[in-house]
């Protein structure tokens, strides 16, 4: 299965595709609709904010050909950014519509105990709710992070959570779409298997 990369300005792509070269993933990296709309699995990373991904979307005519490929069952993998806009809305720099593709909101965090923000580094995973993507995974994994806002959803949506002082939605999904808070593509072992289980499904 091919695996396109969705190009929108906003990520460091390369990184990303030579984590699915690791292990032999063919990859298509694009900005052009319909790419989109002939890919056998699409991923949508990101690094910035909310606003600036949407806007970059938009301008390149990628949101319409998103949500058909989704709702038609192809499979999505949103990393950072990209999973952040799988929801309805953030509220990063006022209010911005996201994707709709998983039911929630994204705000900024407020973790206890005076940790700081952004959440920056290596954390660990705990398991909330079945998901495919998470077969090779253990309670426990460590995954890299960089971010100050999280996704508010119900949990049923959140496969892993991790602990900054709040329950933080690591993994999220909703059908064919899945979401990664960290970047697999950064974090070894752990993150190599996730995209490669994802590149098998």
């Amino acid at each position: 299965m091919k695996v396109t990369i969705i190009d929108y300005g906003l990520s460091n792509l390369l990184s990303v595709q030579h984590a699915f070269a690791h292990f032999g993933a063919e990859t298509l990296l694009t900005s052009k609709p319909e790419d989109v709309l002939a890919a056998d699995a699409l991923v949508l990373p990101g690094v910035g904010a909310f606003q600036d991904g949407m806007q970059g979307l938009e301008q390149l005519g990628l949101i319409e050909p998103i949500k058909q490929k989704t709702a038609q069952g192809t499979l999505l993998l949103g990393i950072c950014l990209g999973m952040q806009m799988l929801f309805d809305k953030s509220y990063e720099f006022g209010e911005t519509e996201g994707l709709g593709l998983i039911p929630g909101t994204v705000e900024l965090m407020h973790p206890a105990n005076d940790l700081v923000i952004p959440h920056i580094g290596w954390n660990s995973l705990e398991k909330n709710e079945p998901c495919k993507l998470l077969k090779s995974v253990n309670d426990g994994d460590y995954v890299y992070f960089v971010h100050s806002y999280a996704a508010v959803t119900d949990s049923k949506n959140v496969a892993a959570y991790c602990d900054y002082g709040m329950k933080v939605p690591a993994l999220v999904m909703s059908g064919n779409v899945y979401g990664c808070q960290f970047h697999p593509e950064k974090s070894g072992k752990t993150g190599l298997g996730i995209l490669k289980t994802f590149a098998s499904l």
